[in-house]
């Protein structure tokens, strides 16, 4: 069943230099119980986007609708700050230092009036303590006493404390080692299966993106240049940029034969008054004169597989 649906989705940013176009016309579904995992570089908008979803920003214009029903404008009711949770990338400076772990995890109940007794909010702490990993002697303790894996399983606690149904997961593990990263990620993944929680989740790591989603978005500049489900996206990599990110991830074994790198050259061009055109053709190796004029549409060129891309859209038609 769908659970989100956005429509032409965008957020533009007034600067001195003009406006900049960090989300550009976005367009997705997520159904319940599932994952997207939003890729791209820094600066690309996928954090924008997570923010304008759960309205901590607000949209330029577009539309969000939730189970159906449109939410992008006016203030969002209580039950729908309930139902929709952030994790964010920086497992520090989202805590609050003067506030202890179960201050922490408790505030969000405290706000919402979740439970009539302060008996039970503690009850719900340490219950949701022993549900991500923490354990109960870090009640008392303050974030700076602890390491960033233990810190990311508060943020993971306290979005999980108003049982909520959708969280957009802000780079939940970039800041933290490898080791810790495959912690949190498992965490994660059962915490879906036992509540049924769905997901947007925004990285740069395609490798870890591909260990927890169910399809797979890649953004560049704002815009959407390539969409499908996880395993036919990496069967089948279309758009010139998403190649050049998978060939980005480091390999653990080295192949015999040689390896084919698709190399980014090229200034990135500005998502401030963007001219028409591919955002992407001042650095990618197959563009031609179009590109620099005339703005790919996003079309579905295999099955469930969406690509933004003149010479994807050249090749598939000269098959046909």
């Amino acid at each position: 069943m769908e659970l989100l649906a956005v429509k032409e989705l965008k957020k533009y940013f007034k600067t001195p230099r003009g406006t900049l176009h960090a989300v550009d016309g976005v367009s997705f579904t997520i159904d319940e119980g599932r994952t997207l995992g939003v890729v791209g570089e820094s600066g690309c908008g996928k954090s924008t986007l997570g923010r304008v979803l759960v309205k901590l920003l607000p949209a330029t214009s577009g539309e969000v609708l939730w189970r159906g029903k449109p939410i992008l404008y006016g203030k969002p009711s209580p039950q729908l700050r309930r139902e929709m949770q952030m994790i964010f990338q920086d497992p520090f400076s989202s805590l609050n230092p003067r506030m202890t772990v179960g201050e922490t995890i408790a505030e969000p109940m405290e706000i919402h009036h979740m439970f009539p007794s302060r008996r039970e909010t503690e009850a719900e702490v340490a219950k949701l303590m022993d549900t991500v990993g923490l354990a109960s002697r870090f009640v008392n303790s303050y974030p700076h006493e602890l390491d960033g894996g233990r810190r990311q399983r508060i943020g993971i606690a306290r979005a999980l404390s108003l049982n909520p149904s959708f969280i957009v997961c802000d780079e939940p593990v970039s800041a933290l080692d490898v080791s810790i990263q495959a912690q949190i990620l498992n965490l994660m993944q059962d915490l879906q299966e036992e509540r049924g929680l769905t997901y947007l989740f925004i990285t740069h790591d395609l490798s870890v993106v591909r260990h927890i989603s169910t399809a797979i978005m890649v953004m560049y500049l704002g815009m959407m240049v390539e969409k499908a489900p996880c395993e036919e996206l990496f069967a089948h990599t279309l758009h010139p940029y998403t190649r050049a990110l998978l060939a980005a991830i480091p390999r653990p074994v080295v192949p015999d034969g040689p390896v084919h790198h698709e190399l980014l050259r090229g200034e990135i061009s500005s998502p401030i008054d963007p001219k028409p055109g591919c955002r992407f053709a001042a650095r990618c190796p197959y563009a031609k004169d179009i590109c620099f004029h005339q703005t790919p549409v996003l079309r579905e060129v295999r099955a469930e597989h969406f690509v933004a891309c003149h010479k994807v859209e050249e090749e598939v038609n000269g098959k046909a």
